[in-house]
């Protein structure tokens, strides 16, 4: 069992919600796909392991992994939202606009930052979400004679 596993199963304990087989292969099914997945994505990848589980348990279970603060929905101009695991308490990203590519990054400064933002507004953060969006390099047009 890993780091992110036991987060969540703790969690839930601590909140007072069962893990129940079909929210354990839910889970296990999110941290495999590397946190970054469509409900329906999601749906279809458990019920090739497990068929017996509905799609409404899916997202039953991924609206309660929201509301405990373990996932997050990020809307990528597919319309439809894709669920990151928020471990470590971080999360940033460089999303291309025009393929939905999802580059993660982790950045010293922007924790130097929230260090600065909590103490100067008295603020005790929990988590943070950064998004920048623009093109990925396999979307940026190449300019004739620049390369």
């Amino acid at each position: 069992m890993n780091e992110t596993n036991t987060i969540i199963i703790e969690t839930l304990a601590k909140n007072g919600h069962r893990l129940t087989a079909a929210r354990c292969t839910i889970i296990q099914t999110l941290i495999v796909s590397g946190g970054h997945i469509s409900a329906d994505d999601l749906a279809n990848r458990v019920r090739q392991d497990a068929p017996q589980i509905g799609r409404m348990t899916v997202y039953r279970t991924l609206d309660l992994l929201c509301d405990l603060g373990l996932i997050r929905p990020i809307y990528q101009g597919t319309g439809a939202a894709h669920y990151i695991l928020l471990h470590a308490g971080s999360h940033h990203h460089l999303m291309c606009n025009q393929c939905n590519k999802v580059i993660e990054f982790d950045e010293c400064t922007i924790h130097e930052l929230g260090r600065q933002l909590s103490t100067q507004f008295n603020f005790q953060i929990k988590s943070h979400l950064l998004e920048f969006h623009g093109l990925c390099a396999d979307c940026i047009p190449v300019v004739p004679g620049t390369g």
